[in-house]
Order: structure tokens, then sequence, then C-alpha cells
């Protein structure tokens, strides 16, 4: 069986260590894994001391280096054959290192896999249980081969992540799509990635309204949209299918109808039949939610899920608009230097 080396990439997330350390240092102390190799960037808590205390090895990044360079600075000294990223909110489900060691060994023409977040956040906000339900469902939703790659709980075969020059740590020096451009690299590059939602873990980040859209505007979708005018991603999928693009015009309508019946009441019936379709398109969704966190949170879902499809879409459409007129900085997917291996 391969031998794994979780990554973890720290910065002030002692809040976090008292659920995240336990089923890494039982993972560690029944051999599953190999090692635990915490990058600490910058912190000014006591985290990385309480993870030597825990047997791991910690790691300065030399100041603030940003997830990308402290994952690819951990993969220079892991000596394991799997890199297994866990970021420092996630609490590793305890099958994790058996799930991730089984398909490496089976399939020798998967180069990565990841997996969601489960359906239990601990969050207890309406936006924090919105905001993971989200990912965990559409993470569920298209188990298989996939074209991205996701670093909060996923792993890849330290070879080819050295090979492909690791994340592109320059261009994304802040917490961003890093993980989903590698992935593109990756595919470019022959392997195969695997999606298989049973490789879960559980988010601990509490969400607020303004910071979600921030980080789905500028963090996520901006440079999402920009990276996939490049030529060679035309048609890539996962929430940008011709299905998500409906809805966003259904999200879209409600809340201008919304506006709109402010000044006209009629527009509220217009809207009211716009909310009704909403639901029924994304229903399953919404179920999920209700199953999970209760028919409040649901309801609060609904509303919240238009907004999301409404931002979305604009943010899409101005890539779209700035590379036509040539405003946009060049898509960084591009043919990085092999990263070389480093002793500890």
């Amino acid at each position: 069986m391969p031998t794994i080396s979780v990554v973890m990439p720290m910065w002030n997330a002692a809040g976090y260590l008292d659920l995240v350390l336990p089923p890494l240092q039982r993972a560690l102390a029944e051999r599953r894994i190999l090692e635990v190799v915490v990058i600490d960037d910058g912190c000014s808590d006591d985290g990385p001391a309480r993870c030597r205390a825990a047997g791991f090895t910690v790691v300065p990044s030399g100041g603030r280096k940003g997830p990308g360079a402290c994952r690819n600075q951990a993969a220079q000294l892991a000596r394991g054959d799997v890199l297994l990223f866990i970021d420092a909110d996630v609490v590793m489900h305890d099958d994790v290192p058996e799930q991730v060691a089984d398909w490496f060994e089976r399939r020798a023409d998967v180069v990565a896999l990841f997996g969601a977040y489960d359906d239990r956040p601990h969050a207890r906000g309406i936006v924090s249980r919105y905001r993971n339900l989200l990912h965990h469902f559409t993470h569920s939703a298209h188990a298989g081969e996939a074209s991205t790659f996701w670093a909060g709980c996923g792993a890849v075969r330290r070879a080819a992540f050295l090979a492909a020059g690791g994340f592109d740590a320059d261009y994304y020096a802040v917490p961003s799509i890093e993980d989903i451009e590698l992935g593109y690299r990756l595919r470019r590059a022959g392997g195969v990635i695997l999606l298989d939602p049973e490789i879960q873990g559980t988010h601990l980040k509490r969400w607020k309204l303004w910071g979600m859209v921030h980080t789905d505007i500028f963090r996520r979708a901006l440079p999402w949209g920009r990276l996939l005018q490049h030529p060679e991603l035309a048609g890539a999928v996962l929430n940008v299918s011709n299905a998500e693009r409906l809805k966003a015009l259904i999200g879209g309508g409600f809340y201008a109808a919304l506006l709109l019946g402010l000044f006209h009441l009629p527009f509220l019936g217009a809207a009211t039949a716009l909310l009704l379709v909403a639901a029924l398109t994304s229903w399953p969704f919404y179920w999920t939610v209700a199953r999970s966190a209760g028919a409040v949170t649901a309801i609060a879902a609904l509303f919240l899920h238009q907004l999301y499809f409404v931002y979305g879409a604009a943010t899409f459409v101005w890539c779209v608009v700035e590379h036509k007129l040539r405003l946009a900085p060049k898509p960084p997917l591009g043919i990085r230097p092999p990263l070389l291996p480093r002793q500890p």
C-alpha cells in the first residue's frame, strides 16, 4: 500500500485544533499515515507548539506565504508516496487514509482524488450551514472523474505533484483556486482525477454573509472565470454547466421581480412564481439542507442560493467581457518547472 504524508498549512488555527488533531493523532499512532507535516505560515497563536506536542513535523514558512506555497514546501519535505492535503479547519474522518490508499493501490492511472465536506457542518449559523451543505451537495452530485482538484481534503501522488510544479503560489498568493488550476495541469499531463464524496471531513469554519459573498466573488468566481477563458478549458464544468446557467437566470429574474414589486405589486406575484420554480429546479439540494439543518435553514437557503447564482453569473459574464476587450490578466495555466525534493 502507498505511504501517506498528511500536509497541513496553518495560520492561527489553534481554535480548531481540539477537534482537528485527534483523528490525525490516531492515524499516526496506528501507522495508517506516515507523518503529518504542518507548515507554520507565521502563526501568532500556540497552534504550531500544539502540533509539535502531538508528534507532527512543524516547519516555519518564513513569513506569510499563503496555503499554496506552504503545501509546496511541505510536499518537498514529505516522505510519503501520497500527499494527503487537509485544511487546518477540517476534521478528517477516521477512514480517509484507508480510502485514499485503496484508491491509489487499485488505480495506477489515478494521480489525484478528493472528497467532500460531510453533511454535519460544525458551525450552527444559517449562512455557515448553507455554505457547507452546498459544498457537500455539489461534490456528492459529481462523483467520478473530475477535471479539477480540491485541497481541503484531497490527495495526490507526490511524484506527479512535484513533476507538475505544485501549486502556482506566485499567481495565487492568497487562498483562491490554486487547487483547481493544479487539477487542470494534472489532467493535461494525462492523469486521472477522481471525486469520491465518501472521502469526507467536517468543516469547522463559521461563515458570515459578507465574507461568503466576498470569497465567492473575489477568491472563487473571478479567478475561476478568468481561468476558464483559456482556450484549453472551453466547456469545463462543475458549477458552470448549462443547467446552472439556467438557474442563474431564474435567480436573477426572482430578485429583479422582487425589487420591482416594491413599486408595483403585481411583480410580487412573478417573484413568487419564480421562487417556486427555483425551489423545484434545485429541490434535491433544499431537501438535503432541510434533512440536515431543518426547514427554516432550507427556506433561508432558497433565498441565499438565488443570490449565489446572481453574483456568480454576473462575475462570469464580466470575465467574458473583460477577456473580449483584452482587459483581463493572462490566465495562469501553463507549464511550471518541477519542484525538487528537499531534506527536512
